[in-house]
């Protein structure tokens, strides 16, 4: 994903392209790291987060999304660990559930993306969104984008 704006997301517990520590894996805690989040562009109505696995694609058959998040209110500067998402929705992961799945590579240290825009719009999707549903609503609406990224071994 192309850096769009001056948007940053980053974490307090692993740096961009560092292992994610093993308490958020799915067969650990299982709950969200903490984000922080700076530089969200004025015009912005709301935030969303998407993290994905696209090393997944060789095991799975497609990049596994762990987490969907939308309507996140443009003031947000931080989500702390194991977030009951309050303010926000969250949409189905490739688990089945809705809300954090937490990493877990069946086959080797994966790389996972924590991505997040700033919207020009709030949407009308209900919790439980797939990543395709929150796709067409984003499009023609992000006006800042970042990621970041971490890895986790099997």
């Amino acid at each position: 994903m192309d850096q769009r704006g001056d948007l940053r997301l980053t974490s307090p517990a692993f740096d961009d392209g560092e292992r994610i520590p093993d308490e958020y894996g799915r067969s650990e805690r299982d709950v969200n790291p903490p984000l922080e989040i700076e530089r969200v562009p004025d015009e912005a109505d709301s935030l969303a987060l998407v993290v994905d696995d696209p090393d997944a694609v060789e095991p799975a058959g497609r990049i596994w999304v762990h987490w969907l998040m939308w309507n996140v209110p443009p003031e947000t500067t931080t989500i702390p660990e194991d977030w009951d998402a309050a303010g926000a929705v969250e949409g189905e992961n490739d688990f089945g559930g809705v809300g954090y799945g937490g990493p877990s590579p069946p086959d080797a240290e994966h790389t996972y993306r924590f991505k997040a825009y700033a919207l020009d719009a709030v949407f009308d999707l209900e919790a439980g969104a797939s990543a395709d549903e929150l796709g067409r609503a984003m499009n023609g609406h992000v006006i800042a984008q970042t990621q970041l990224t971490g890895t986790y071994p099997p």
